[in-house]
This record gives C-alpha cells, structure tokens and sequence, in this order.
C-alpha cells in the first residue's frame, strides 16, 4: 500500500521453498502482480537485495528489487511467473531421464548462463556482503560431505571403512580450496527449481543469496548430479560441454 498507493486486489500465499521466508503474489486491479518477500534473517535478506543489484547492473536476468521496508525484513520483487524449469522438465523425469530435445534446449540454455553469472563483474562484487559467509571454507564444504554420510550413506545401510571415507573427504575439500584462481561467485544452490522460465523460455534466476566465493565447479556438479533429475551420462557430458 505504502510504495503503490494502494492495497493489492488479490494476496496469494506462495508454496514454500525449503527455507524461513515467506512469498505472496500481490494482484493490483488492474491485473499486474509483485511478488512479496518476508523473510527472518536481515542479513539473509541484505545479501539477496545487494546481489540482486549488482546481477541487474550486469544485465543478467534476476528479479528486480522494486522496494523495501524500513527494517529490512521484507521487500517487493517483480513477478517471474509461475513455471520453473523443474516443473518444465518433469516430463523427461517421468520417462526415466529420457529428456527430449525441447527439455534439452532449456537445459543448454540454463547452464550457458551459469558462467555468466559466476564471472559477473566479480571486480567489484563485495563479497564481504555475501551471507553467511564471504568465501567457500572447510567449514562449508564438510558440512556438505557429512550432510551426505549421516543423510545419505548411513541410512542405506552399506557397510563402509569411515576412517577411509573421512581420508577421501579431507583430500576433496583440500582439492576444492587449493587453486583460487578458479574460484569466483559461487551459486551455492544452482539447481533446477531456482531457474524460472518466462513466455519465451528465457531462463532468469532465484534464491542466490547463499553465494560466496568459491570453486565454479561446485555449481556445474550441483546443477547436474541432482538426485531427481537423472540426467544421463551422455546428456551429463553435452551440458559439461556447454558450460565450458
């Protein structure tokens, strides 16, 4: 009401998304819509708004940052639609990974950007407002390899050398930090559901705002070893080979 002059005709509460903030779909009267952010941590909330600027500048395709309140908790974004690039895929999850060349064109077009968006100006990007922290450390990477033996590996029951698999992890993460010269803006959760296509099929992007610092192979293996998505080996290789 505050930055429209007026109250929204309709509110439509958002679908969660794995995280603390909340999202509505306000519907003016006459049919244009904004989406509202309320989230819990300023912080949290800083980092998106900063990043989303400095992307914007940039001319990648983000939300724009059209308002925000007084204590930093909520803010206003424009509308990306309804259809994210999961959803856009679920047919090619549903044939086993058999993705078609229409599903196979959104993907090529999705990672393209990716680079882009990792070596955007990274000059003058402040990574010291990046949140919660500023660079990829062992910290964060070990919390992902135990996320993947206490959440993963224990629960399928397979018996393993722990003593052995923790050697592995230190070497991973020692490789992952070592070479700083390939490190640069670091998605941190490049995947399928943060794309959202527009009319045209045009990718633009959400939910960066745990970026840091770090490795850029991290997001390329994030994007196309995700779980759900079983992509094949073939296909794996082809989207490698476009993000190069």
């Amino acid at each position: 009401n505050e930055w429209a002059g007026c109250a929204p005709q309709n509110v439509e509460q958002l679908p969660g998304a794995g995280s603390n903030r909340t999202y509505y779909r306000f519907t003016s009267s006459e049919g244009k819509t904004l989406i509202g952010v309320k989230g819990t941590s300023r912080e949290e909330n800083e980092a998106f708004i900063y990043l989303s600027g400095h992307f914007g500048r940039c001319g990648l395709s983000v939300p724009q940052i059209v308002a925000v309140s007084a204590g930093r908790l909520c803010y206003l974004q424009s509308d990306l639609g309804r259809l994210s690039l999961f959803d856009a895929l679920a047919g090619g999850r549903g044939r086993g990974g058999a993705y078609n060349e229409e599903e196979r064109m959104l993907l090529r077009r999705t990672i393209a950007e990716l680079p882009r968006i990792q070596f955007a100006d990274i000059e003058n990007l402040d990574f010291g407002r990046c949140y919660p922290i500023s660079s990829m450390d062992k910290t964060s990477v070990f919390f992902d390899l135990n996320y993947f033996k206490y959440c993963f590996l224990k629960s399928t029951g397979l018996d393993f050398n722990e003593v052995r698999l923790q050697r592995d992890f230190e070497a991973m993460c020692a490789d992952l930090l070592d070479d700083e010269e390939r490190h640069a803006f670091q998605y941190r959760d490049f995947q399928a559901r943060n794309v959202m296509l527009n009319e045209e099929g045009r990718p633009y992007f959400i939910d960066y705002q745990g970026g840091r610092r770090g490795p850029v192979e991290y997001d390329v293996a994030s994007f196309l070893w995700q779980a759900s998505a079983r992509y094949p080996s073939a296909l794996r290789e082809e989207l490698i080979q476009v993000y190069a």
